[in-house]
């Protein structure tokens, strides 16, 4: 099976070293993996953050494994030549439109969450989130001048009801594998975007009378992912809505270091990208400080969703829990170990 090594820029290199080391242990020669540049890395190597030989590559393969994108040096690039272009169009290149970002409290790491042990203590949700529709891809977008001649920047929030559809689909089909709770997040009393997706989500409830169905407005959702996160299970919202809250989730159970996701075009899997959710971190790029934690779980989910090895995923995940448990901490979680040395330790609870 062939893995397309996408590590991008900062610490993506870093983290996805580690994560390929633990693969190798878990799995040997079953995996092939070929590696190509992305981001800035792939404007400096081809002038362009996704040249037609990473996204051939990223199309030949059976997953892809990506570091992160953004680089200081490419600020200045016009819009369509940034690096964060790069994950943009490989979504719309290969129709990832669902997001699954496992949000989980490892044991023992009570204390590495900002808040209260009893606050955080049983958190397990999955967030759902659409990836290729929303404000980020709407047109009308762009700058312009007003008739007074103020500058005047504008984007468009829209979903279709297809859209809307097959991620609710996804998220009630997760939702009845796990505690049969599902939470749709939206802003329907502003939005007519939002009032559209309700209106879905609704439609799409009636097939799973299994789940129980619980509507929230986004800024109601994190109020209560700081109050009561042990409460979801899994919630399923926009591409816009589903950025922020899903970073504001790392930090409830400790680091953002810690979250891995995945970008699929079926929630049953087959081609999927695979990535920790965290950026480049450019300021610590090349120090050894990064956290591979997340890269190294985004391997377990490809392992699980795309190439249809589940125990060896499961063998991951149990690794990274121990490893934990038995007290390994990067300094984003209070510690000293460098990347290497949390790659080491997940190694030994292998």
């Amino acid at each position: 099976m062939l893995i397309a090594l996408l590590p991008g820029d900062g610490i993506g290199p870093e983290v996805v070293a580690e994560a390929r080391r633990v693969l190798d242990a878990v799995c040997g020669a079953a995996l092939t993996y070929e590696e190509a540049p992305v981001g800035g890395a792939g404007y400096k190597a081809a002038g362009h953050p996704l040249p037609p030989a990473t996204l051939d590559l990223a199309q030949r393969a059976d997953a892809i494994l990506f570091g992160a994108v953004g680089d200081p040096e490419c600020d200045s690039l016009e819009r369509p030549l940034r690096p964060e272009q790069a994950i943009l169009g490989l979504r719309r290149a290969l129709g990832l439109w669902a997001n699954l970002r496992p949000v989980r409290l490892f044991p023992g790491m009570d204390d590495a969450s900002t808040l209260r042990p009893e606050v955080v203590r049983g958190i397990d949700m999955v967030i759902v989130r659409e990836l290729t529709g929303d404000v980020y891809f709407g047109t009308p977008r762009g700058r312009r001048a007003t008739p007074e001649g103020l500058r005047e920047g504008f984007d468009t929030m829209r979903y279709d009801e297809s859209e809307v559809r097959r991620i609710a689909i996804t998220g009630f089909e997760m939702a009845r594998r796990r505690r049969g709770r599902l939470c749709s997040v939206d802003k329907a009393n502003v939005l007519e975007t939002s009032q559209l997706w309700r209106e879905i989500v609704c439609e799409v409830a009636a097939e799973y009378p299994e789940v129980a169905l619980e509507h929230m407005y986004v800024d109601n959702a994190a109020m209560q992912l700081v109050r009561r996160p042990a409460h979801f299970d899994v919630v399923i919202t926009g591409n816009l809505f589903g950025d922020i809250l899903s970073d504001q989730a790392s930090m409830c159970v400790g680091s953002i270091g810690l979250l891995p996701s995945a970008s699929l075009r079926d929630w049953q899997g087959a081609l999927g990208l695979y990535e920790p959710i965290h950026g480049s971190a450019p300021d610590i790029a090349g120090q050894g400080k990064a956290n591979p934690l997340a890269a190294i779980l985004s391997a377990a989910m490809m392992l699980r969703h795309s190439l249809g090895l589940p125990e060896a995923a499961d063998r991951i995940e149990a690794a990274v829990a121990k490893a934990l448990a038995g007290g390994a901490r990067s300094p984003d979680l209070g510690g000293t170990m460098t990347t290497r040395a949390m790659g080491d330790a997940v190694l030994a609870a292998l």
